[in-house]
């Protein structure tokens, strides 16, 4: 029988972004997925890193906004263009669940044409595909070691720039994310050197809370040191539970307190009252 449906909302849709394809010969020589995009004047990207959903709604979702950009182009051109705008929505791995309902068909590593849209919709699995400079668009959405993996092989070959924005705001694991601090340890390069005070500049502007901690840290280690001097200057000698107090206070006011006290203090005991 007839029913009336119900009204479906639509306040905002808007895809990750849209790959505009120029010169599509190029891609030839390009690894999978990108020769598959020569027949296209432009493709759908949604990229779902480590973390984001992968459920049916947020694939249901995807092709919705792909569908939304499909019929905007229809209206930009005419109603009798025949074009397809596909959607590329690259996340770590396929789902169980997809593989069950689409029946993906893989065409390279990490690529599968996803049914029953089959090159309309392109699944691309960061986590299998291999590591090559052309990829790294889809080799950001790789999670857990595979992540880490990718992130020590590219961290050498983009600007410090490029890095540091990785490191924010990809999910790598805190030995991977530590190792690569590392790597902006001092050069002994001027440019260099320069350049890295000026990211550490724009960063510390831009995240006031952590400006604030490392001044607060800065001056507990200023009046921890004070302390110390004074200590020695004394002649008083610190037991190791003295020495671990001092390093574990983090209160400024009680630093301060210790240090007027251990100016007229017969005893390093006295002094840390």
């Amino acid at each position: 029988m007839w029913q009336d449906p119900p009204e479906i909302r639509l306040e905002k849709v808007q895809t990750d972004g849209l790959l505009a394809i120029r010169r599509p010969g190029l891609l030839a020589r390009l690894p999978p997925p990108w020769p598959a995009a020569q027949a296209y004047e432009e493709i759908v990207v949604e990229l779902k890193l480590a973390g984001d959903h992968l459920d049916m709604s947020a694939v249901e979702r995807a092709l919705l906004r792909r569908q939304a950009r499909q019929v905007q182009r229809v209206e930009e051109r005419a109603p009798s263009w025949p074009g397809e705008t596909p959607l590329w929505l690259a996340a770590p791995h396929v789902p169980e669940w997809l593989r069950q309902a689409r029946h993906p068909v893989r065409f390279a590593p990490g690529c599968y044409a996803v049914e029953p849209l089959g090159r309309c919709f392109v699944w691309v699995a960061a986590n299998e595909l291999p590591l090559r400079d052309e990829l790294v668009p889809f080799l950001v959405a790789r999670s857990g070691q595979p992540l880490d993996e990718f992130a020590r092989w590219v961290a050498p070959r983009r600007p410090l720039e490029w890095v540091l924005s990785m490191l924010q705001y990809l999910p790598m694991s805190t030995t991977a994310r530590e190792e690569l601090l590392w790597r902006f340890a001092r050069t002994g390069d001027p440019e260099i050197d320069a350049r890295q005070d000026r990211i550490l500049e724009v960063l510390l502007t831009a995240n006031p809370k952590m400006k604030q901690r490392l001044v607060d840290e800065g001056r507990l280690d200023e009046a921890r040191a004070a302390l110390r001097r004074v200590l020695a200057h004394r002649q008083f000698a610190l037991t190791a539970e003295d020495a671990a107090r001092i390093e574990a206070c983090t209160d400024l006011a009680t630093l301060e307190r210790w240090l007027g006290q251990a100016l007229a203090a017969s005893s390093a005991e006295q002094a840390l009252r």
